[in-house]
């Protein structure tokens, strides 16, 4: 969502970080927020963009973070939109960058945010974040996976969320134990008790890169002596 000031916050389908650390983000074009930034010329508009993350479980309260980054928000010069369209859709082809300049039938204007500030909020508080270490992040390389197997896990492991919730402090068991995020640097649980929701991290001995990597890490959360996974032992008769 992006705010400005004097007009009601609006949806923005697309928000590419950009390598010289401003956001390209689309908003709707006929809209009194695309009125206001194109009235504040060159100056550009004081704006806030909020992303929110959301648990991909139908938990109690859905939300897990939310990131404010306040800049200002300038349009993009017609003849630039074409060549951005182009840069954003070469590493996130939303449909919705099809509805930018496409004549009688756009949908949306193309604008981009030039950041002033970036705070992180979660569970445990709240942290601002600077531009050149969110030019570094890199994508945690279980993201794309991580809410079907927190579905998976909700739905048909039962028993390794079970595992997973003995390592709690023995009052945090009280209450509902669910599967709320998964990185390579530990799992999350939210725990649904009677006097609010609470949400823990359990870490891993050391980050993870890949699926392997991940499972034995999981496994040593879990208490399992197997790092590969619990395999049958033949059992020899005396003497065999």
């Amino acid at each position: 969502m992006l705010a400005v000031e004097g007009a009601d916050p609006v949806s923005t389908p697309v928000h590419h970080l950009l390598d010289d650390g401003s956001f390209a983000i689309t908003v709707p074009v006929d809209g009194p927020l695309s009125a206001m930034v194109t009235r504040a010329g060159a100056a550009g508009a004081q704006a806030v963009l909020e992303m929110t993350d959301y648990a991909p479980l139908p938990l109690r309260e859905p939300v897990r973070s939310l990131v404010w980054i306040r800049g200002r928000v300038h349009t993009v010069p017609g003849a630039d939109v074409p060549g951005l369209l182009d840069l954003v859709a070469s590493v996130d082809p939303n449909p919705a960058l099809l509805q930018v300049n496409s004549g009688d039938d756009s949908r949306y204007a193309l604008m981009r945010l030039e950041i002033e500030s970036v705070v992180v909020a979660d569970a445990t508080g709240a942290e601002s974040v600077g531009v050149s270490a969110l030019l570094q992040a890199r994508p945690d390389p279980f993201c794309a996976m991580e809410s079907c197997w927190l579905q998976h896990m909700e739905s048909a492991h039962q028993d390794v969320v079970d595992r997973l919730a003995s390592r709690l402090p023995a009052a945090m068991r009280r209450g509902r134990v669910r599967p709320l995020g998964l990185d390579r640097y530990g799992v999350q649980l939210r725990v649904e008790d009677t006097d609010g929701d609470h949400d823990v991290r359990l870490p891993f001995p050391k980050p993870v890169d890949d699926v392997t990597g991940l499972s034995q890490a999981i496994r040593v959360l879990m208490g399992c002596p197997f790092l590969n996974g619990l395999q049958a032992r033949r059992l020899e008769r005396p003497g065999g």
